[in-house]
């Protein structure tokens, strides 16, 4: 199957005992057995269940992987992986990356003995510096959240296969529809499915897609020991939204690639980041990698001054000042008082992630409409 035909079928099938062409969403805790043990496949929904059941083979089947594990959100996905590693053991991660990530990492399971490194991967040859024998694990956002970097995933996996680490991979930003990490060589994709993959901004939950089965076996174990597992209707809201992934993400690159056009061409603007052009650090990485450049755009004023930024975060109209991003409406928020406020200022900045930076998720409205909302902002 292709792609778009994939969101629609890959993973489902109509309901044997009606018909129905929807996954039903089975809303029960448990399931009547013949006899102990004698059962139909189904025991406990923290266990199983048959709406989440449909909807973790179609994420499979989208990034081209054997097995998908669905959470309540994507930190419980994350905190699911992490609990696969040992007091002692070390995972290397991107020094730019979604503030929640950082902080599950740094407040919760550093307290624990597992130790994170957190460096610049534009390189992807930077990162064997830092791996040791024990080393278990490298984490990578491509593009990263917010400054849309982007990291050589191959290269990333031919590190991590070479000295027997796992390569872990935060897929949010493209979605399969951009790229497809495990054909690339890494061992899992994480999504905060809240995002793109259900798209319309009414439903949180997170997934962790791999090949491996023995991997597979000790992440199940995990997800269903720790329990951090989504109900039936959040499920079934994921499997509707991923039925128009295909058109709604080719909208977002049209019109993120307008948008990106306009603001670097602004004269309040001082620098965008997007990986569509030329002249991004990684550009040709990307142009690899990914099979367009999505929607996700952060920019700086000219001046760098906060209280412009949040001046112009106040004015915008179609771009909802909000936490998240990925649906259909248009977003925009500041990442250093937002979703990276549990990173250290000094941290941030190192980086390069400064106190005035705004972050676009460039919906799927009318690019004109979108366009006017940020000339009057930047007024």
């Amino acid at each position: 199957m292709k792609f778009g035909t994939k969101t629609i079928h890959a993973g489902v099938f109509p309901d044997p005992s009606t018909g129905a062409i929807m996954t039903p969403i089975y809303q029960t805790s448990t399931y009547v057995q013949r006899s102990p043990g004698d059962h139909k496949g189904y025991e406990y929904s923290r266990t199983h269940n048959p709406t989440r059941t449909q909807l973790q083979n179609a994420l499979a089947a989208l990034e081209n992987g054997k097995h998908g594990l669905c959470f309540a959100s994507g930190m419980a996905a994350i905190d699911a992986l992490i609990k696969l590693f040992s007091p002692g053991d070390e995972v290397i991660a991107t020094n730019d990356l979604y503030g929640g990530s950082y902080r599950i990492f740094t407040k919760i399971f550093q307290n624990y003995g597992i130790k994170f490194h957190f460096i610049s991967m534009s390189e992807a040859g930077n990162i064997e510096k830092y791996i040791n024998e024990k080393t278990r694990l490298i984490w990578v956002e491509t593009p990263t959240n917010p400054l849309l970097n982007i990291i050589d995933i191959k290269a990333a996996a031919q590190i991590a296969k070479k000295h027997n680490i796992l390569l872990g991979v935060d897929n949010t930003f493209a979605t399969p529809y951009l790229q497809t990490p495990l054909d690339l060589g890494a061992d899992l994709v994480m999504h905060s499915l809240t995002k793109y993959m259900g798209g319309h901004s009414d439903v949180v939950m997170g997934a962790l897609i791999v090949n491996d089965d023995d991997l597979a076996q000790r992440l199940t174990f995990i997800q269903n020991a720790s329990g951090g597992t989504p109900g039936p209707q959040d499920c079934f809201l994921l499997l509707r939204g991923l039925k128009t992934l295909h058109v709604r993400m080719q909208r977002h690159c049209e019109n993120g690639r307008a948008v990106a056009e306009y603001l670097k061409n602004h004269p309040k603007v001082e620098k965008v980041y997007w990986p569509g052009f030329e002249d991004h650090n990684n550009h040709n990485v990307a142009r690899q990698q990914m099979r367009d450049f999505g929607g996700m755009i952060s920019f700086v004023l000219k001046g760098d001054n906060m209280q412009d930024a949040i001046q112009t975060l106040e004015k915008f109209h179609y771009f909802a000042l909000a936490e998240s991003l990925g649906g259909v409406e248009s977003l925009c928020g500041h990442p250093a008082s937002m979703t990276h406020a549990s990173i250290p200022r000094e941290e941030r900045l190192k980086g390069g992630l400064s106190d005035s930076l705004i972050r676009l998720s460039v919906g799927i409205e009318d690019i004109e409409d979108l366009l006017a909302d940020l000339e009057q902002a930047l007024a």
